[in-house]
């Protein structure tokens, strides 16, 4: 109890909350750094929208105008490099072809090819944005060509108007964090705790009410233990606690920072610990979103078959090879070597509008122009001559055949006859076009074949069977599945065409070339050269990070717009199917509308259970599958980067948007941004989320076993009727001075060996569970009665005082000046230090909740090591303080100088609580494996009711 006669400053009182006051502008502070921090790096991946667009209005080119002030039927002139400012029909392609970027509002990065055609509606609904080739939507980019278009919708009305919409209603419908929940669980428990023992210390009181301390006062002595009641309850409140787990979460906002993780929302940061979804694209997050050639098919020396090797390199690095091939020499059957590989990479080099250019800032490679295109150019560098060095290797090739040839006109692709072609001719003879390069779809340029090259350069005629052949082979990696290309040339050009000079050596004038039509006539008689087998590959770090999230229990579905065997093939190669899912059919894979076609209860039964690829989906798909999630009670974080993902982003308990690919408005649905959009970053993110939902249970766990013994410590004091242990100031010393640095260096703590074992919390598990709540009070139980033990052993041994004697002490006449405020300076100071030893050996256990020391030991958390050792250091200082020449420094505080008995005798009562931190370490271990079944099993039937 605290007696009456113990004197408290009144400047004491305020020292208190200056104090909490301070740690928690200072922790405000940081999270609010963090927070500009983090706008600001999303600051700098932000594009801006289109502001101005050229119209066409009253038969006058209207350049610059305000896009905003664009109306339905207004006709808009767009080019390569406009961003579309409203959605509209097209009505007239200017050269024959338009490509245009849709990946921010589809997702995926290939460039669409449009048309003039009407669009025929898939059954009675209409066709899918993919789909719609004769529209241009809002947002999206002009890649290549140019159009005439007339604006249907605008503002709210159009697709991203549509998802802007949709995205407010996530919003409203956004639920607390399940940190939030379990904060304020906790809150609610710990003061019905401490409210029920604040009563009952008042209530066992009542019998002192009247004691001579009070001059025999009911009221004074009701009103002094109601003081005393309240001091509990500071004691016993946590107030650094939410200063605290703020700091936390901006201490593990920067530690996922330096793992490219760009947090927009601290909750966040401790949800992710949470995840047991993670819906993921795969362009750019699964796959590295660089096309790359892993396959060339040629005939073989026979001419009765085809060869395929595998081309070894990632990206657009073009330091690789061929299989069995040596640089800048054709592979064959009989290892005989030719001029095969020049006409292969002449069609990959120079029937391209792509180029490879080297990055020396970054010490990488990278593309100018369409994926697809620089796949074949990186092709080209590795069949090529051997670069000296890797900052040679870049379009080496490319000068090479550009110094040889140069281009004389292009065959511009069309959706017809789904092919290419360049006429080229020698530098040497610049005033005739001698060859014609083409590449394009097999199934329709190997049909305009009539020959094909040999590895050892003969020419032999196109038979049926090897027609066939050629054809099974470019089904056979089309089934991979690749995307295959056709490479052929063709030598024996018009003469017409050779000799044309309409203008300054330029044969792009001619009849035969200006006209569109006749394109598939001259790119007919062709000589086929091989197949190049293309694929955007899987990251080769995302497989482990997969079999990771299975281990950890964390389910993972792929989205995409793609093809089902294209998605399929990618999710094999990831882990998110195994070969033998592959094998015995047993995967999950399901296009978008096929799905949700279904009868809800099919869906749902269908979500609950293992990992699934949905691919062709809808913008609306992704949102309707995070709500259909959290119908069964799952945590999902959904990644995205396109204007199409927002919605979902918003609605789902973690929205992880892309920084490299992700669309404005994406990263600002968003409560995370990945800087290099990779899946495993996420992995990476979900363990530092895991690792601080632990820290945080540490340090609660180390602040309400310290406060719970601080108050078991006067409770029995006042129960059993025994001096005070502790004054006033000595809480207000431990509270301030040695409970802030461990609890704060606990929140580095290092993330557990099996904390990526275990199966994802539930949202709505409580931070304090019966079993720790039951570990708290035995800790505290411990901690109070070892405090009030050494002060009694003092009493007893060291100043010869009955028991008896003691808990009569205000009425001891015997006892002389025992029992002064001077007397009972050395008990009380052997009480506290016994009390700070305490609390730094169970901080020092607490850097694993459950782990044991010998397992996770203590400097594996270089800070705790430091937050013990600086406040143990000025604790002893001020006890000593009068030896060190500050006399009455130590008395202010209520401490004064121990001997080395004293001091072995506080070890004696405090170091026990590591052994028994231990005992109940392993007993929690055993509990979590009892939790896991029972988790399992609640998860099966909720799920079965379902």
């Amino acid at each position: 109890m605290l007696h009456p006669a113990v004197p408290i400053s009144p400047l004491s009182v305020f020292v208190e909350p200056l104090v909490i006051l301070f740690i928690l502008v200072m922790n405000a502070a940081v999270g609010v750094k963090m927070g500009m921090s983090a706008e600001s790096s999303l600051a700098s991946l932000s594009k801006l929208n289109p502001s101005t667009a050229t119209l066409l209005r009253f038969g006058k080119i209207v350049a610059d105008a305000d896009a905003e002030g664009i109306v339905p039927g207004d006709v808009i002139m767009l080019k390569t490099g406009d961003k579309v400012p409203a959605d509209c029909r097209i009505i007239k392609i200017n050269g024959g072809r338009l490509g245009v970027d849709e990946a921010a509002l589809t997702g995926e990065p290939e460039t669409v090819e449009k048309s003039v055609a009407d669009v025929a509606p898939q059954g009675d609904k209409a066709p899918q944005l993919q789909f719609q080739n004769n529209m241009l939507f809002s947002g999206t980019l002009i890649t290549a060509g140019s159009c005439t278009a007339i604006a249907t919708t605008t503002g709210e009305r159009t697709e991203i108007g549509k998802i802007s919409k949709s995205v407010q209603a996530a919003k409203e419908e956004e639920p607390p964090t399940p940190l939030q929940i379990k904060l304020d669980s906790f809150a609610e428990k710990l003061t019905l705790i401490v409210g029920s023992i604040c009563a009952l210390c008042f209530l066992t009181s009542f019998p002192k009410f009247r004691d001579d301390a009070f001059d025999g006062s009911l009221f004074k002595g009701m009103l002094y233990y109601a003081k005393v009641a309240v001091a509990l309850g500071v004691a016993a409140i946590p107030e650094g606690l939410p200063a605290v787990i703020t700091l936390c979460l901006s201490l593990g906002t920067g530690r996922m920072a330096k793992k490219n993780v760009i947090v927009r929302r601290l909750p966040s940061v401790e949800t992710l610990g949470c995840t047991s979804v993670i819906c993921s694209d795969k362009t750019g997050t699964l796959t590295t979103n660089k096309m790359t050639a892993v396959k060339v098919a040629m005939v073989d020396i026979q001419g009765k078959g085809m060869e395929v090797k595998d081309v070894k390199g990632e990206g657009y690095d073009p330091i690789g090879e061929v299989e069995g091939a040596e640089r800048g020499k054709c592979w064959s059957s009989d290892g005989t070597a030719s001029n095969l590989d020049h006409d292969f990479c002449q069609v990959a080099s120079l029937c391209s509008d792509a180029k490879i250019l080297y990055n020396k800032e970054k010490d990488e490679f990278e593309r100018v122009g369409e994926p697809t295109e620089a796949a074949l150019a990186v092709l080209a560098e590795k069949l090529g001559t051997e670069p000296g060095n890797r900052a040679d290797a870049a379009d080496l090739n490319a000068r090479r055949w550009a110094d040889e040839f140069e281009r004389a006109a292009t065959l511009e692709f069309n959706r017809d006859r789904k092919s290419m072609g360049v006429l080229v001719r020698s530098r040497n003879s610049p005033k005739s076009a001698n060859k014609l390069l083409v590449k394009g779809a097999p199934s329709s340029v190997i049909e305009r074949c009539t020959h094909a090259k040999l590895p050892n350069g003969k020419v032999v005629p196109m038979t049926s069977d090897l027609r066939a052949s050629i054809n099974e082979m470019s089904s056979n990696l089309a089934r991979q599945p690749l995307r295959t290309l056709a490479l052929a040339i063709k030598t024996n050009l018009p003469k017409s065409i050779l000799s044309y000079s309409g203008g300054p050596n330029d044969v792009a004038g001619h009849p035969l070339l200006s006209d569109a039509s006749k394109f598939e006539a001259i790119e007919s008689g062709l000589t086929f050269v091989g197949l190049a087998g293309i694929k955007d590959p899987a990251r080769p770090e995302v497989a482990g990070a997969i079999a990771t999230c299975t281990k950890a229990g964390i389910r993972v579905m792929m989205i995409t717009g793609d093809a089902k065997d294209t998605a399929i093939a990618i999710a094999r190669d990831v882990n998110i199917f195994t070969k033998e899912n592959v094998d015995n059919g047993t995967i999950k894979a399901f296009e978008g509308r096929e799905f949700f076609e279904l009868p809800e209860a099919t869906q749902l039964e269908i979500l609950k259970t293992d990992n699934i690829v949905f691919c062709r989906t809808e913008p609306a798909d992704k949102q309707k599958l995070v709500k259909m999630l959290q119908q069964l009670g799952e945590i999902p974080a959904m990644t995205g980067d396109g204007v199409n993902d927002a919605p979902a982003l918003q609605q789902s308990a973690i929205g992880i948007a892309m920084g490299i690919t992700g669309t404005e408005v994406a990263k600002e649905a968003a409560d995370m941004v990945l800087v290099d959009d990779n899946f495993a970053t996420i992995v990476s993110a979900v363990e530092e989320g895991r690792c601080i939902y632990a820290s945080m249970q540490a340090f609660i766990c180390f602040l309400i076993s310290c406060n719970i013994g601080e108050i078991f410590c006067i409770f029995l004091a006042s129960l059993m009727g025994l001096p005070e242990p502790l004054t006033a100031m000595h809480l207000l010393w431990v509270n301030l001075v040695t409970d802030g640095p461990p609890a704060t260096a606990l929140g580095f703590n290092p993330p557990d060996p099996d904390v990526m074992d275990q199966a994802p919390r539930e949202a709505d598990e409580e931070i304090m569970t019966k079993w720790l709540l039951t570990r708290y009070m035995i800790t505290g139980l411990y901690v109070g009665v070892a405090t009030v033990g050494v002060s009694v052993w003092h009493y007893v041994s060291e100043m010869g005082i009955t028991f008896k004697q003691l808990r009569s002490w205000t009425t001891c006449t015997e006892c002389g000046e025992m029992f002064s405020k001077q007397g009972r300076m050395i008990p009380q100071t052997l009480a506290l230090t016994t009390l700070v030893c305490l609390e730094m050996f169970k901080a020092l256990s607490a850097v694993s909740v459950d782990n044991s020391l010998l397992v996770v030991p203590s400097w594996r958390n270089k800070f705790l090591l430091g937050g013990v050792a600086v406040p143990m250091l000025l604790h002893v200082f001020v006890v000593h303080s009068a030896k060190l020449g500050f006399g009455g420094f130590g008395e202010a505080f209520g401490m004064v100088p121990l001997n080395k008995k004293q001091w072995m005798k506080v070890l004696q009562f405090s170091a026990p609580i590591l052994a028994l931190d231990e005992v109940l370490k392993f007993v929690g271990r055993r509990v979590n494996k009892q939790k896991e079944v029972e988790k399992k099993q609640r998860k099966q039937n909720k799920l079965k009711g379902l």
